[in-house]
């Protein structure tokens, strides 16, 4: 019969492994799928290492759980203050060797990522570049971005046709949430860049 005279195949030969347990670091052959000690007692040893790599493991799938919860409970506001908060990042990192636009000094505290054209009234160019400058605290916050200045220097910076396109009429944006996590993804990747070279 052919299933008779057909040579049965023997399973293959387990290949020795060292031991987990350093300690012990003896060559063995395992006994089962995934053994990893060569006997009990080496078992026992590892036992605290295997309990802490396990904390450790569902500690961060906890981690990453209520991140990406947390994630899903944000609304478009929140999303949009994100992504505000990348974009004026960047423009620290950006103008970091440069004075304020307004009043052109060297500002020791703190310093602000200034819209020309505010937010308020050209929501549309919020994330644009040439709109948002350093701007020390004071010019910012206490003279309402001494706007005047900032015009005068804003021409010499970027010259006066881009801030005529800054002030002449654009196409309303309706940013969506995937348009806000990239805008946010794009402007934190060039922060970390600028960031690098720098270092």
């Amino acid at each position: 019969m052919i299933g008779q005279s057909a040579k049965q195949k023997s399973p293959p030969a387990r290949r020795k492994k060292r031991c987990a347990n350093d300690a012990c670091g003896t060559q063995f052959i395992p006994q089962r799928l995934g053994q990893k000690v060569c006997s009990p007692s080496c078992a026992l040893v590892m036992a605290p290492v295997n309990q802490d790599r396990a904390r450790k493991a569902i500690a961060q799938r906890e981690r990453r759980d209520i991140k990406a919860r947390k994630e899903k409970l944000k609304s478009r506001a929140d999303h949009m203050r994100e992504t505000q908060v990348a974009f004026n990042a960047w423009v620290r990192a950006r103008d970091a060797a440069q004075p304020c636009i307004s009043c052109g000094r060297f500002h020791q505290g703190k310093n602000d990522a200034g819209h020309y054209r505010t937010v308020a009234s050209a929501p549309e160019l919020r994330f644009e570049p040439l709109n948002c400058h350093l701007q020390c605290s004071p010019c910012n916050t206490h003279k309402s971005g001494d706007i005047v200045n900032y015009r005068i220097n804003l021409v010499q910076r970027i010259g006066a046709d881009k801030v005529a396109w800054l002030e002449g009429m654009h196409e309303p944006k309706r940013y969506t949430i995937e348009d806000l996590k990239a805008i946010k993804a794009h402007y934190r990747a060039l922060t970390r860049e600028l960031k690098g070279e720098a270092a």
